[in-house]
Order: structure tokens, then sequence, then C-alpha cells
């Protein structure tokens, strides 16, 4: 069994929203240009990682998001009272 790695999210001294939105799409679009250098059917190369394929992988990051904007909905709702469609 792999040994998964725990990540904490968190702002550090200094950091601004505009800042954290600029290094979000900065890390956008290096993962748009891996994706473009890559076929959908290679498969990762980490070392100590399970070698998903690309495709694997873009599903996985598509439910990933779906289910955090799920996430975010929830709370929003719990905010102003409006349930979404």
């Amino acid at each position: 069994m792999s040994e998964r790695i725990a990540f904490e999210f968190g702002f550090e001294d200094g950091e601004t929203v505009e800042s954290v939105v600029a290094f979000y799409k900065q890390e956008c679009e290096q993962s748009r240009e891996i994706t473009a250098a890559h076929g959908l059917d290679e498969e990762s190369r980490q070392p100590d990682s399970p070698h998903e394929s690309l495709r694997w992988i873009m599903v996985h990051m598509v439910e990933e998001t779906a289910r955090h904007a799920g996430q975010m909905d929830i709370l929003r709702e719990q905010i102003d009272g409006a349930a979404g469609e």
C-alpha cells in the first residue's frame, strides 16, 4: 500500500488574494502544457506513485473539482439560505 502525503492549505505572511490567484493561474498554465505534451493513454512516471494514465488523472481531477464545488455550494447555501437548482 502506498503512503499518502497530507497537504494543508493556508496563506503565508505577505500573500494576498491577488498573489494566490496569480499562482493558481501559473499552475494551471503549467498543467495545460504538461497535458498537451502527452497522450491520454500515457502513464505517469512518478517512482513512488501508481502509474495511472493521463486519461485517469484527468477524469479524477474532474471528479475532485465537482466534489469540491458541491461542498462550496453547501457552504454558500448555509450562509445565504438560497438553494441551487
